[in-house]
Formats: structure tokens, sequence, C-alpha cells
């Protein structure tokens, strides 16, 4: 399988060019895969999580409905999940053999996407509780526990604060190569005419394009998987709850303290 393709240059020197589009069935293929593995393991294989003793009452002071993700938050997540969507689409399907004029619509939502990726930065950092999301020393002790129960063990899982560490592992990847895919796009954005930056094919060597492109490739293809994987976790019945709390905003007291520990996510905290 080859990963990348290569041509050459007005001098007959090999050059890269960009990814191979074979990576790109990969891609979609490990994701399909994944989510059958998962459900299989889930219902064959996963051992039951001992959460240790649960305290004796809920703490006071908690909401029917405890707010998990506010409006700003919310409105970012679907116009970032729709520009992604259509960025995948225009990216992908005219390599596949659907053809339409994809340019202008990829390059738009393009830039919608870096304008929310941007907002959310400053939103993140200033308005909400902005490590919440980031893997901390305190995590190491619950990816050794989950390590142990993939292994099989049984093990007991403290409950975890507002996003568990599978999710900050996905927001990690989601960060990197996110930031990677933009600003590789925007680079990209200079070999066409917009009316948004002035077109200037010379700044790099074509070799030197050719990493450009390639970085761009590899970052879309693997949000191929990773758009997969997330719909499917979004979907799973045992994870609505979370999905539906993306739609409106809140859990329910009930899956507040079912899932969450008040000491690591305190109700009221961003």
């Amino acid at each position: 399988m080859e990963l990348f393709q290569t041509g050459t240059d007005p001098w007959g020197q090999e050059i890269l060019i960009r990814i191979s589009w074979t990576l790109l069935t990969v891609a979609f293929w490990a994701g399909i895969a994944f989510i059958l593995f998962h459900a299989i393991y889930a219902v064959v294989w996963k051992p039951k999580v001992d959460h240790g003793s649960e305290p004796a009452k809920a703490p006071a002071g908690i909401p029917d409905k405890v707010v998990r993700h506010t409006g700003a938050a919310r409105m970012f997540h679907w116009v970032m999940a729709a520009s992604m969507l259509v960025l995948l689409a225009t990216g992908f399907l005219p390599i596949v053999g659907l053809e339409f004029a994809w340019l202008n619509i990829h390059w738009i939502s393009g830039l919608i996407l870096l304008l929310c990726s941007l907002y959310h930065i400053v939103h993140a950092s200033f308005f909400l509780d902005f490590w919440s999301i980031w893997i901390l020393p305190a995590d190491l002790g619950e990816a050794v526990q989950r390590t142990k129960r993939q292994l099989g063990q049984q093990v007991t899982l403290g409950k975890h604060g507002k996003y568990p560490l599978d999710h900050k592992l996905y927001h990690l990847a989601v960060s990197v190569f996110g930031l990677l895919v933009s600003a590789t796009g925007l680079l990209m954005m200079l070999r066409i005419d917009t009316p948004i930056i002035p077109r200037n094919d010379q700044l790099f060597a074509e070799g030197t394009w050719g990493v450009v492109y390639s970085l761009h490739g590899f970052a879309a293809v693997l949000f191929v998987t990773l758009t997969i994987t997330h719909i499917y976790f979004a979907i799973r019945p045992d994870k609505l709850w979370m999905t539906k709390a993306m739609i409106f905003g809140w859990v329910s007291k009930s899956d507040y303290l079912a899932h969450h520990d008040p000491e690591k996510w305190k109700v009221g905290s961003k």
C-alpha cells in the first residue's frame, strides 16, 4: 500500500505531491471496524465497572436539571459539526467519483471552521473551565485503571469529573489535527483565486507544497475515522443522555449522580 503520491519536477527530480488516497479507504474502514468491534465488545466481553462505595445521600443543592453545556458552547459545537461534515463531503466525494462544483463550498466551510475554532479558544479560555477538558496528571490513575479493565480485570474505577478520560483524548486529537488541517488549508488557499487571500502559489517550491498537501490530507482522512466514531458514540443508547445535553444543555440529576463525582464537577461550575 502506497502512503504518498509522488511526481517529478521540471528538472526530473522526484517530489512529494500528496498522500495516497488509499488512506481514505483505510480511514473509513478503520472507523467501521472500530464501531463493530466496540459494539460486540460492549455486549459480550466488557466487564462491569465498580465505582466504589456510593455516598449515603446525594449532596445538597443539586438541581433536577444540571447545566452541562451553555448555549454558546452548543452553538459552537453544531456549527463546527456542520462545517466539518461539509468539508469532508466536498473534500472526498469528488475523489470517489461524485463530480460537482466543490471548491468554493470547501474553502468557505474551512473558514467557518477556523472562525469557530478561534471563537472556541477564546470562549473556553476565559468563560469556561479551561482545564476540565485537558488531560492532567490526576487522569493518569484513571488511565491505568481503564487499561486494566480493557484487559479483563475487575477494577474500581472512581467516577470522573465533567469529562472522562476518553472524552479528553478525543478532544486532544480533534484539537491537534483540527489546527493542522486549518493551518495547511489556509496555506492552500494561496493556490486558488479567492476574495479573501491574494493568490501566491510561488510562495513555496513544489516539493514544499507537496508537504503542505500531505499534512492536510493526512489530517483530513483522520477526521473521517474520528467523525465515524463520534457519531457512533453519540447514538449509542447508553450515551444518549450526553447527546441530549448537547441539544438541550442539561443532564438530569440522576444522570449527574450516576456518572459524575460531585467533588470533581461541582454544580454551578462552568
